[in-house]
């Protein structure tokens, strides 16, 4: 009798692509919730059972996860500006609550819960921060991270509650191959190693290998420790090195001209108001806000409890830019 599926939400995605592949690899029976219509490149190739669904609806959740041993939750709704957030919230917040619900409805025996470094506490100032840094919600800045500060308290609150047998995972950035369509930060390398970027603000951010993050969650389901959190990062850069270091991988230019963040906000409203008309706003307000503070994170706990390890984060730059040219 073959062993009971481990169903995967998000696998059509960047990460979820990533996280399927890992599994698969370690010879977990697979099972993705895909969405009627949606792209399915990334699950090309991949012997998969498919189940159609979607997180807002709990019908179709419940018979995804029906028959399942294991649960990895990587599907959300991640963009940095919406012209709808009521919709992001239920994808990201209600959806998750609905899935794991289900999944424990269902008999599922462990679950992974993908949500990211954006729901945690941040210093700012070029302190590392980590799993315990205090988090301040007036402070949160966007719906994107305010949608998943709150799924991962209704997470934690089912942990405790309902004896929710879940174990979390907070991403970084991630950067490699797969990144079809693509995320912002996918994006902004991608432009960057076209020479495209003549310009950028004094930011931080922490970059991580995808692949590297799909192994952390295979660690997690495999080792980690049921209401707590692991931070799946890589190395923290200023903006200004990182697009030196794709700069120097894409045989590019760097780009020289360091702005003030202040001054981009009427270039911010402008954007804004395009949006409004269904143009995708280059930088907004929010994005402004949240580059005021360098995002740089430490993964000691998940190296030290689970065994991650990720490789340097010049190799997920230089994976990156070879499938962006691949396509």
């Amino acid at each position: 009798m073959a062993d009971p599926p481990t169903l995967v939400t998000g696998a059509t995605g960047f990460v979820g692509s990533a996280v399927a592949r890992v599994l698969a690899a370690r010879g977990h029976r697979l099972r993705l919730l895909v969405r009627p219509g949606g792209d399915r490149r990334n699950v090309e190739g991949l012997e998969a059972e498919l189940a159609t669904g979607d997180l807002t609806d709990p019908a179709s959740l419940a018979r995804a996860a029906d028959g399942c041993r294991y649960l990895v939750h990587v599907a959300a709704d991640y963009r940095l500006w919406v012209p709808d957030p009521d919709a992001m919230m239920r994808a990201n917040v209600d959806g998750t609550r609905a899935l794991l619900l289900a999944a424990q409805s269902r008999g599922v025996e462990r679950m992974v819960y993908c949500s990211s470094v954006a729901a945690l506490g941040l210093v700012g100032d070029g302190s590392v921060a980590d799993e315990t840094t205090p988090v301040h919600p007036d402070k949160i800045v966007g719906v994107y991270k305010r949608s998943k500060y709150l799924a991962e308290q209704a997470v934690l609150a089912l942990v405790a509650e309902h004896a929710m047998p879940v174990v979390v995972v907070n991403p970084s950035t991630p950067v490699g191959p797969r990144d079809i369509k693509p995320t912002p930060t996918g994006r902004m390398i991608r432009d960057a190693a076209a020479g495209r970027l003549p310009a950028y603000v004094d930011t931080g951010l922490n970059v991580v290998h995808v692949d590297d993050v799909a192994e952390g969650h295979a660690l997690a389901l495999e080792r980690g420790v049921v209401g707590e959190k692991y931070i799946l990062g890589g190395e923290d850069f200023s903006l200004g090195d990182l697009f030196a270091l794709v700069a120097r991988v894409a045989g590019r230019t760097p780009p020289r001209v360091r702005l003030p963040i202040g001054p981009l906000v009427p270039l911010a409203l402008a954007c804004e108001a395009l949006a409004r008309f269904g143009v995708e706003p280059l930088v907004t307000r929010e994005t402004l806000a949240m580059a005021r503070k360098k995002m740089f994170f430490s993964s000691d706990k998940a190296r030290r409890e689970l065994g991650y390890a990720p490789r340097p984060a010049a190799r997920a730059i230089e994976d990156a830019i070879a499938w962006f040219r691949a396509q």
